[in-house]
């Protein structure tokens, strides 16, 4: 799973972020939704502060999100 796919995870839920990626249209990426714009090579980070904005996810969760504890196995 990429860090881009567990930040959706942790903030929407497997079923929700899911639908938000596959359903949301994103203004700040030519309104394609965050599916679209990373099969076209897209930054993932830049999808995901776009993804985040259009959410109003708050910023102090934008950053750090989807990556594994160094404890934690991968």
């Amino acid at each position: 799973m990429s860090e881009f796919q567990r930040a959706v995870t942790d903030e929407f839920g497997e079923v929700y972020g899911e639908s938000v990626v596959r359903d949301v249209v994103l203004d700040r990426l030519g309104d394609r939704t965050a599916k679209q714009a990373l099969d076209a090579g897209e930054d993932a980070r830049r999808v995901w502060e776009a993804l985040c904005t259009a959410m109003d996810v708050p910023k102090d969760r934008w950053y750090g999100v989807g990556r594994l504890d160094p404890r934690r196995d991968s």
